[in-house]
């Protein structure tokens, strides 16, 4: 269970085939032929039945030395990491990528997308950004955080000094909830062995949750973003922020900025330096 390190601040059916561009499709090969994954092996038997799909908790992830180094699919390894380590996560998220692909848990999410939307980044990240769910473009892309909130997503990375090759972005459900609604528990409930793997193969040393739903979904809390923000938590081995999601900073722009003290805080633990200057100026 997560628990709080720091001081205060703000059904049934067929299965249908998910429409997959082939650029994305050229993308996914070239991402994992430059990791060394040459041949992926099948999901396990059983696995794409939500009611067969294994979950884990916080407390159950691995707590092992995570790996100062990111290493990304498309670049050589970095400060020493293995490539054989970074091909083994890639080839672990791939297979729960098809779990994902095939899951019908939540029936009424699975009959309205276009299509599941899994995460992307790299594999071996440092950091992880966890939002909440896919909008009308993400469901539509199949890739997370790509409409205006991901744009300003990427313009916060970048004003940071890194590039979303060099994390790792994801939502707690991986279907688009009707009308961009918050995600229920119940559908929290069935994705929860999804997120929590995915965390698990990439290993993070650090996650960043964006906004309520995604920082409650994670720590198993109910307590609102505003009394989550400025504290730091323990995820398994990761160490956890919370800060606004790019949605809100959209609708309440004067947010930017406890967006961005946010960010130096967590950069300044991550050992990054970051420039005086927010996304913006």
């Amino acid at each position: 269970m997560a628990r709080s390190t720091a001081g205060d601040r703000s059904g049934g059916g067929r299965k249908r085939a998910v429409p997959r561009s082939p650029r994305a499709v050229k993308q996914r090969l070239e991402s994992l032929a430059d990791a060394g994954v040459l041949d992926l092996p099948r999901a396990k038997p059983g696995l794409d039945d939500p009611e067969e799909t294994p979950t884990a908790d916080a407390a159950s992830l691995p707590a092992r030395a995570i790996p100062p180094a990111s290493v990304s699919p498309k670049a050589p390894a970095k400060r020493g990491a293995k490539v054989s380590d970074a091909a083994s996560r890639v080839a672990a998220l791939e297979i729960l990528r098809t779990e994902v692909a095939g899951c019908r848990a939540c029936v009424h999410l699975a009959e309205a997308r276009t299509n599941t939307v899994f995460g992307s980044g790299n594999p071996a990240a440092r950091l992880c950004f966890l939002g909440e769910a896919p909008g009308a473009d993400e469901d539509a892309s199949g890739e997370p955080f790509v409409g205006r909130a991901g744009q300003l997503l990427t313009k916060i990375i970048e004003a940071c000094t890194l590039t979303r090759d060099e994390v790792y972005i994801l939502n707690v459900l991986k279907c688009r909830p009707p009308e961009n609604r918050r995600p229920e528990p119940e559908e929290v409930a069935n994705c929860r062995g999804y997120f929590e793997r995915q965390i698990e193969a990439i290993r993070p040393e650090f996650i960043c949750c964006l906004g309520t739903s995604a920082a409650q979904s994670l720590l198993r809390t109910d307590e609102t973003i505003g009394k989550l923000r400025g504290r730091w938590f323990d995820y398994g081995p990761a160490t956890v922020i919370c800060t606004y999601h790019p949605s809100y900073l959209l609708r309440n722009p004067a947010a930017k900025r406890d967006v961005w003290d946010d960010m130096q805080h967590l950069m300044a633990r991550m050992g990054i330096e970051m420039p005086h200057k927010g996304p913006g100026g």
